[in-house]
């Protein structure tokens, strides 16, 4: 039987011109790797607190409706909390993707396109998230400054 030497997955596959810098960026990944355990933590005890206090208390599923969050977001401990898992998930998930990006980009400006939309679409959303979280108003009125059914203004 012959000696039969096994190549590296990869080797023979990839142009010379695809490599990748020798450089270290060991700092940046060890930060972003110990980043992704801590928010990962955190995130699972956001995750079951918010959906105990929307679907375990009070009427459960059923009593989610726009009052319901409405009354949540009155309390800054609940817009906080909102905020916190936003932000955390919205970070955590870029940071996977950003990863994924990394591993199977081959091509350096691919890379650079795709964690650049990246980036973009996910400050899009931490922004706009933000804004809606800070800025929601249960008054809903109409052009006549008449409240909506269902609306809930304090006189």
């Amino acid at each position: 039987m012959a000696n039969t030497e096994i190549q590296a997955p990869r080797s023979g596959r990839i142009d010379p011109k695809y490599n990748r810098a020798k450089t270290s960026r060991g700092s940046f990944e060890m930060l972003a790797w110990l980043f992704m355990r801590l928010s990962g933590v955190a995130l699972v005890v956001l995750i079951f607190g918010h959906l105990f206090a929307n679907l375990m208390v009070g009427d459960g599923i059923n009593g989610l409706d726009f009052g319901f969050v409405a009354g949540k977001w009155a309390d800054p401990v609940w817009q906080f909390w909102d905020l916190a898992l936003l932000w955390l998930a919205m970070l955590h998930g870029t940071n996977g993707i950003r990863t994924i990006i990394n591993d199977y980009a081959e091509k350096a400006l691919t890379r650079v396109w795709l964690k650049g939309i990246l980036y973009v679409a996910t400050a899009v959303i931490i922004v706009l998230g933000t804004l809606v979280i800070f800025t929601f108003d249960p008054c809903l009125v109409d052009a006549n400054n008449v409240p909506l059914p269902g609306a809930i203004c304090h006189a």
